[in-house]
């Protein structure tokens, strides 16, 4: 059952967002916002397991009847200091129905203990373990939302450079691709984002980074020629909005195949909502529809 838009809104000012600020220390925001994801709707007949890929810890979602043959690699959010596949647990059961295929989210290593390129090399190692189980990477879409979606750019980047093949299928949802957050809508868009916060993003990215300047780290200067489908979703409110505009207008030039829903009055990663908000679940499936179609076999 869908809730208003303003009061999903509400519980993501006064609930969520919160949990993703410095004024709680850094374990107890992590356990309250998984404990968040534990409470929103699934859709009937979800299945959970504990799994591992590469060795990183993963969870395994899979709706009804969504036994693929493709498969989702899903990177969280979370500015790679907080987040887990439980905070998006929603997000992933939705994605699963709609794509038609299990949902593997890693549960990559967290900055500030473990800084770049700790979770690049997790993300490596899973997609690589999927890879080894026998799905061919034309029939594996990865996505990610936020950090998780600059961290699906990352692999790009990396698996590129490495010679390896690339993924059929790309989502990026509110994608953080500019860790010196230089896009303007940072700023003007402070106040109608009901989920970040502009002022904390600076610390996690010093946490994360550690003083690299890796080329995985800068993905909008990066050459995106002969990138797979990039499916993006962002809402218009949000303070990453820029960071989706530029990609997309730079994907679009490199003659990389893009789709962009840029959604009016909405706010930083609101997919997570899925189940509980409308406009959630119209992006998810249209989401999973995009990877059925790019990995299904012809």
């Amino acid at each position: 059952m869908h809730l208003p838009t303003s009061a999903v809104r509400l519980m993501t000012r006064g609930v969520v967002a919160p949990l993703l600020g410095p004024r709680l220390p850094l374990p107890v925001r992590r356990r309250l916002l998984s404990a968040t994801g534990l409470g929103l709707p699934l859709p009937r007949g979800t299945r959970r397991s504990r799994t591992s890929l590469g060795g990183v810890p993963t969870l395994r979602v899979t709706a009804a009847d969504a036994i693929g043959p493709q498969q989702v690699l899903y990177l969280h959010g979370g500015g790679y200091i907080s987040g887990s596949p439980a905070s998006h647990l929603a997000l992933l059961a939705g994605l699963s129905r709609s794509a038609g295929a299990p949902v593997h989210a890693p549960d990559y290593r967290l900055a500030p203990e473990h800084p770049f390129p700790a979770a690049l090399d997790d993300a490596v190692a899973a997609y690589r373990a999927l890879r080894a189980a026998g799905h061919p990477a034309r029939r594996i879409a990865v996505a990610g939302d936020s950090a998780g979606g600059g961290l699906t750019m990352s692999l790009l980047l990396r698996l590129r450079a490495l010679g390896e093949e690339l993924p059929g299928s790309i989502g990026l949802i509110s994608p953080w691709l500019d860790l010196d957050l230089r896009s303007p809508a940072v700023q003007a868009n402070r106040d109608t984002d009901a989920m970040l916060d502009p002022d904390w993003l600076p610390l996690a990215a010093e946490d994360y980074r550690a003083g690299s300047d890796a080329p995985e780290l800068r993905p909008l200067e990066a050459d995106l020629a002969g990138l797979p489908p990039v499916h993006v979703v962002a809402g218009a409110d949000e303070v990453l909005v820029g960071d989706a505009d530029a990609f997309v207008d730079r994907a679009k030039a490199a003659g990389v195949e893009v789709t962009y829903r840029r959604e009016p009055g909405m706010w930083h990663a609101y997919l997570v909502f899925a189940g509980l908000l409308a406009e959630a679940d119209v992006a998810v499936a249209e989401l999973g529809a995009a990877f059925r179609s790019d990995c299904t076999p012809t």
